[in-house]
């Protein structure tokens, strides 16, 4: 049986893959080891928070003491590193939590795989690392990295970690580079879900410059299939880029969302660009569709059009987040079982 401590596991990324693979795997057990951030939200989590093969731990991965008390009591054998700090306007006001996070964070995780001998490591990474292109091409493993925001150069950072730690200690990592992702729980300051809640709020709409920044877009369930396919068969020492091959203007994206929602343009409100924006991003996702046979099964039309819905109908969570309610559900559905 696999026991897979996730790190980040109550974030967008880190729940959906939860939920997926409880959901699709009976040889599987998950530790959780989440801080609880701001953006970390144990509700996303409701339906396996009961599963016999789940255990959720509130903890820093920084914690090395806590780390090597996971990897011992629960026999850890493989990892998977969602945990991370990754909104970049943070990273522009601030960038030490993202460095202590997202590069020290990453170490002890390392330190520890080496120590106790885990059959894989998972660094889930972004294709922010290689920096921006230009009208043309798209960023391959082989790209050099150049990044440009700080939150961009934490992962980059731990990257570079994770493989020096296979180069020089053996440690089997592999690591995955994703484009934008999309879908449910995702957390209202990224740019779908802030848009559809301030588009059903009747709110401005901020679009930075001129909007036509391109992003290459994947829903978050061909992301975790794909993450689901490197755990499993990625060769360690490697990097697999995912993208789902859609490319879009932040601006396409803004007026889908007001058209779906039935809103008017008029909500869109042309902002002072980000400090550093990089124009353009695009995926080459040949290598892991070639070596582990993966494919995207969503189109962006459909996606999309599902995500909005799940916003709509899932407003008690949006809007506990909003309110701050959800930061309180850890205190009250785990407290007293500690």
């Amino acid at each position: 049986m696999k026991k897979i401590l996730v790190t980040g596991g109550a974030g967008f990324i880190g729940s959906n893959f939860i939920n997926y693979i409880l959901s699709n795997q009976n040889d599987t057990s998950i530790v959780n080891l989440d801080k609880l951030t701001y953006a970390g939200n144990l509700q996303n989590l409701k339906s396996v928070e009961n599963h016999p093969k789940y255990t959720f731990i509130k903890g820093d991965i920084v914690n090395d003491e806590l780390v090597s008390y996971i990897f011992q009591k629960y026999e850890i054998t493989h990892l998977i590193n969602f945990a991370a700090e990754s909104h970049v306007d943070r990273s522009i006001l601030g960038s030490e939590i993202f460095c202590r996070t997202n590069v020290l964070g990453t170490n002890v995780l390392l330190e520890n795989s080496k120590r106790f001998g885990i059959q894989k490591f998972v660094q889930i990474s972004t294709d922010e690392v290689y920096g921006s292109l230009g009208p043309e091409g798209q960023f391959e493993e082989s790209t050099p990295l150049q990044p440009n925001s700080p939150y961009a150069a934490s992962k980059a950072a731990a990257d570079l970690m994770a493989l020096a730690f296979h180069h020089t200690y053996n440690v089997p990592v592999v690591i995955t580079r994703c484009s934008n992702n999309y879908g449910p729980y995702q957390f209202p300051e990224k740019l779908i879900p802030l848009m559809i809640l301030n588009s059903l709020n009747n709110k401005k709409l901020p679009v930075y410059g001129d909007g036509l920044n391109v992003r290459d877009w994947i829903y978050v369930i061909d992301h975790n299939k794909a993450v689901e396919l490197v755990l499993e068969k990625g060769k360690s020492g490697e990097v697999y880029n995912i993208g789902a091959n859609t490319e879009k203007p932040n601006i396409e994206i803004v007026k889908l969302i007001i058209n779906q929602v039935g809103k008017s343009d008029e909500l869109i409100e042309y902002v002072k660009d980000r400090l550093g924006h990089d124009r353009r991003y695009a995926i080459n996702s040949s290598k892991i569709k070639k070596e582990l046979g993966w494919q995207p099964e969503h189109s962006f039309e459909d996606a999309i059009k599902s995500t909005i819905n799940w916003f709509v109908q899932n407003e008690k969570w949006w809007k506990e987040i909003i309110s701050g309610e959800y930061q309180n559900y850890y205190k009250l559905q785990y407290s007293s079982r500690s």
